[in-house]
């Protein structure tokens, strides 16, 4: 089928260009749903098409950041795979709303890791508070990449295609211990979380289900991510005195300006006390 050609030359094209094996995964998945969806050959598609998909996409749970990443997935697609202009102004990003992620407290952490009895996501989940990890980084962690010697991991290819390293806790490293003596993974190239039948890694779909499943376990009745787990490790290093561009770079953000959210997030200011409270009462 010529779908096949083009989505096929959609990955040489990405490949080329050194894309993430995640940017990768997204950008086709988003390709494929909008091709499903729109039940014309590619050659008959055009900026009505993209318009109408992106309605349908508002009209169902996506968030507006999930939807803007399928819009540039499509581009991609049309503006390199398809070497076709179009007329953007047509297809709008959405104007994200600015609010503040959500995560645990430290106690609620403690509580989750408590409650979970299974050795491989009790792991995972104290990979994404203890180390920052994203979900996509646990997902591909290999065994190789823990250091307990110097307690560090290393985080290879991650988001923007980025090597980097970032802390290993004590506690994390008993539960990856804890994990490897209970079940002993062994795929070929050394996943730590192997998937179904050891073929490939586990899927972030797989792990945020876990996290909800041990969260109701937990008493935890919120909407929490293995991202707001992360959000949760860049906080409470802020309150502990961490500098922010320490947590910058065990994050991997590109920018500063991606890490200052956790100033709005942690209780820095508890202790602060308020130019007001200091001038004497000399009013009249």
């Amino acid at each position: 089928m010529r779908t096949n050609y083009y989505l096929e030359k959609l990955y040489q094209d990405m490949q080329l260009r050194a894309y993430s094996k995640h940017t990768q995964e997204v950008y086709g998945r988003a390709v494929r749903k909008f091709l499903s969806y729109s039940g014309k050959s590619v050659e008959m598609l055009d900026e009505h098409d993209v318009r109408d998909y992106v309605l349908h996409l508002m009209n169902g749970n996506l968030s507006k950041g999930s939807i803007n990443t399928y819009q540039a997935a499509i581009r991609f697609f049309f503006g390199v795979t398809l070497n076709r202009s179009m007329n953007y102004l047509q297809m709008p990003r959405l104007k994200e709303d600015q609010t503040l992620p959500e995560i645990l407290s430290r106690e609620e952490t403690a509580r989750l890791l408590e409650c979970c009895k299974n050795p491989k996501h009790r792991a995972m989940f104290a990979l994404a508070y203890g180390s920052g990890l994203r979900v996509s980084e646990i997902c591909g962690l290999k065994t190789q990449d823990i250091d307990s010697k110097q307690m560090r991991i290393f985080i290879r290819g991650s988001k923007g295609n980025k090597d980097r390293y970032t802390v290993l806790s004590q506690q994390c490293l008993a539960f990856l211990r804890d994990y490897w003596r209970s079940c002993r993974p062994n795929h070929p190239e050394g996943l730590l979380f192997p998937g179904w039948r050891n073929l490939s890694s586990i899927t972030s779909e797989a792990v945020n289900d876990a996290l909800k499943k041990w969260l109701s376990v937990a008493g935890i009745f919120r909407k929490i991510s293995i991202h707001s787990l992360r959000h949760g490790f860049a906080t409470h290093l802020l309150e502990d005195g961490v500098d922010i561009f320490t947590i910058k770079e065990l994050l991997g953000h590109r920018s500063i300006s991606s890490t200052t959210v956790y100033l709005h997030l942690a209780n820095i200011g508890a202790n602060l006390v308020s130019p007001a409270d200091r001038i004497g009462n000399n009013g009249c």
